[in-house]
């Protein structure tokens, strides 16, 4: 991380409290879950947690990000509360959506998430919806879409920049590109050696980062979105990480390098950025340390919010499906 071009102090520290709070609240979700205390499915995020942290720092909480299955980082990154967070991955009725979504659907328009999305690929084509009604507003908001490198071979990959790139959207594509499909390695299953290497075919540009570089991250997300804002359009981020495990809780992840996984781990950019800052005289010990404390109080009182919230009435089964419903 060099010292050219660089966000200040205050930003730095946002970015860390971001990606920290992703790291802290994915480990308690794996600890609840094996105790049993909550029953749900869960994606880790774990290792990407730069990512969205870094572009969060340069969105308004008005722009809108449009997230996937796997976006539980992405949330907590665009500011959804842990307490509607939680229960919503844990089915009650205090959640985001009732509880009725999990994380396929979390949606928090408040804090500009606006969809989580369980269909691969379709974040890119709902994201230029949006970027096109601000568009057509004028009000100035950008859209982020988020997804994984799999997604990338997916039709709707295509048609979204393609028409992205037609009609000038304030929209930045993202992919979180952490090596996997599912349980396929990246090169098993895709023709180019870089995602971005695909912005050329639609006239946009396109840049391959280290994912896990906090200062790599901010500058392109920084320049992609002010560029999406100003009128001239989209921009394709690929941000190579790797995930520390399977693709969902419970994934024995066979399919993945050992060694590519041990290395990825020894390098693990939470506490390396943690580091940083402190090398840096960015941020002290104690700064950081009551700061991960604080986080870890907000985290008890989430769990605890979400095993005392009810679950949904068998009511709900019938609600939000149609805009009225018809009865005979």
């Amino acid at each position: 991380m060099g010292q050219q071009d660089q966000p200040d102090r205050k930003t730095l520290v946002e970015m860390y409290r971001k990606a920290t709070l992703i790291k802290q609240n994915d480990e308690r979700f794996r600890s609840v879950i094996k105790a049993g205390v909550l029953v749900m499915p869960y994606y880790s995020a774990r290792g990407q947690e730069i990512i969205p942290s870094a572009v969060s720092v340069n969105l308004n909480q008005s722009d809108y990000i449009v997230t996937i299955y796997r976006g539980i980082h992405d949330s907590l990154a665009k500011g959804v509360p842990m307490k509607p967070l939680w229960a919503e991955l844990a089915g009650r009725s205090t959640g985001t959506c009732k509880g009725k979504g999990g994380p396929m659907h979390v949606t928090h328009p408040e804090s500009g998430v606006m969809v989580t999305t369980g269909i691969v690929g379709s974040s890119m084509p709902i994201a230029n919806g949006l970027a096109l009604a601000s568009q057509l507003k004028g009000d100035g908001k950008v859209a982020v879409a988020y997804f994984g490198d799999g997604a990338s071979n997916i039709g709707a990959f295509h048609e979204a920049l393609n028409l992205a790139s037609i009609w000038k959207l304030p929209v930045v594509f993202v992919c979180q590109n952490n090596g996997y499909g599912e349980h396929t390695k990246y090169e098993l299953a895709t023709a180019v050696a870089n995602v971005a290497d695909r912005a050329a075919s639609y006239t946009m540009p396109g840049f391959t980062v280290d994912g896990n570089d906090p200062i790599a991250m901010w500058r392109v997300s920084r320049d992609a979105i002010a560029r999406a804002r100003s009128g001239q359009g989209p921009t394709l981020i690929e941000a190579k990480t790797f995930r520390f495990f399977g693709h969902i809780f419970g994934d024995a992840d066979n399919y993945m390098d050992k060694a590519d996984k041990a290395a990825a781990m020894a390098k693990d950019p939470v506490p390396a950025f943690r580091n940083w800052l402190i090398a840096n005289n960015h941020a002290t010990e104690a700064d950081l340390t009551a700061m991960e404390a604080a986080i870890e109080k907000e985290i008890d009182e989430a769990v605890e919010f979400a095993k005392s919230s009810p679950f949904p009435d068998v009511a709900e089964l019938r609600r939000d499906v149609y805009a009225t419903e018809v009865t005979e």
